[in-house]
């Protein structure tokens, strides 16, 4: 059970960076990206259907509603486009990941942290 678990989120991930990819190629129909921009924004968005201080109901519409536009969005993207745009997004995430990269942001993070005590200390 948890191994599938494990495959759907994986699935999901590529799924979603696919869709990205696809909102930005000129090939993608225009309802297409406009469905993908409007997902995107509720996903984003504080503002919910149901308001996440409802118990269960609350995170159960953002676990069943963005899943669902996001399938209905790869719906309306053709399928030679869309199998083109999961193997990119497939090809993304077997990049190696920069470490020097983020030991830079890290550090930039630190110093930020560090002047604003440093600021706070002094005044």
């Amino acid at each position: 059970m948890l191994a599938r678990l494990k495959d759907w989120a994986r699935i999901v991930k590529r799924d979603v960076l696919a869709v990205y990819l696809a909102g930005r190629d000129p090939r993608v129909p225009w309802y297409a990206k406009v469905l993908a921009a409007v997902v995107a924004g509720y996903a984003l968005s504080p503002i919910d259907l149901i308001p996440d201080f409802i118990p269960l109901l609350g995170y159960l519409d953002d676990a069943v509603i963005v899943p669902l536009g996001i399938l209905l969005v790869i719906r309306l993207i053709p399928p030679e486009l869309m199998a083109e745009h999961r193997a990119a997004a497939e090809a993304m995430r077997s990049r190696p990941v920069s470490l020097c990269a983020a030991a830079a942001v890290a550090a930039a993070w630190i110093a930020s942290i560090a002047l604003c005590g440093w600021l706070f200390w002094r005044s």
